[in-house]
């Protein structure tokens, strides 16, 4: 099945070269374009893609407001593309609801990887921007302040109202999940077959209301169930 995808920046050059990459993968299918992030939440509505790529910084609306109006109506997940990586801009981003943040420096066929993983149900962030988080998360108790926006946030928890609502054995994949390990990787450690692993980890993300597995890292280091 054809993963269709709409582009978000606010330069046409880039634009063009975002569609041209995806366009060498005959499972993905560029479906729209927008310069603005008002233009993105738009053509999302008109056009249904599974995949938006979306720059945070654009006119009208950013990228972060844009992907908080798009996670709140729509099915489709957002995977950030910026040359930045300040620490406001992805905790910004997820709170908006965002599944992914790559930087634009990315190789092309680690582009098209991302958004087939973020078609698939999966989350994704850059390995820069993974290293951030988990030293943000080092370094303070709770995730930092973000710039306010209207969109998905993540559910208020403890430790103990998490594990009150999981099994040992979700609580255990959990863990791991929180250590940045794949399906593959959970199950080689749990000796589960992967398809076990992702369904443990589907079911935590609906007992504990968070939308990817991004999210479900964040919230496991929030609670505190995490230590760093």
């Amino acid at each position: 099945m054809t993963i269709r995808v709409v582009v978000a920046d606010d330069q046409r050059l880039v634009r063009a070269g975002l569609a041209g990459i995806l366009g060498t993968d005959p499972e993905l299918a560029v479906v729209g374009e927008a310069a603005t992030g008002r233009e993105a939440a738009a053509v999302t509505r008109t056009t249904a893609p599974d995949v938006v790529l979306m720059d945070i910084r654009m006119p009208d609306m950013d990228g972060i407001e844009a992907t908080a109006a798009i996670t709140c109506a729509s099915a489709a997940r957002v995977l950030m593309l910026t040359t930045f990586d300040l620490a406001e801009y992805v905790y910004g981003a997820l709170r908006a609801g965002a599944s992914g943040f790559l930087l634009k420096d990315v190789p092309p066929a680690d582009l098209i990887a991302g958004v087939k993983v973020l078609a698939g149900g999966d989350a994704l962030l850059a390995p820069a921007i993974t290293r951030r988080l988990i030293a943000d998360f080092a370094a303070v108790s709770v995730l930092p302040a973000a710039p306010a926006v209207t969109g998905a946030e993540l559910p208020a928890k403890d430790a103990a109202s998490v594990t009150d609502v999981i099994t040992d054995r979700e609580h255990q994949v959990l863990l791991l999940v929180a250590e940045g390990l794949s399906n593959a990787e959970i199950g080689r450690r749990l000796h589960i077959s992967p398809g076990t692993a992702k369904t443990h980890v589907a079911r935590l993300l609906a007992k504990l209301g968070v939308r990817d597995r991004v999210h479900l890292v964040v919230l496991a280091y929030r609670s505190g169930l995490v230590k760093p």
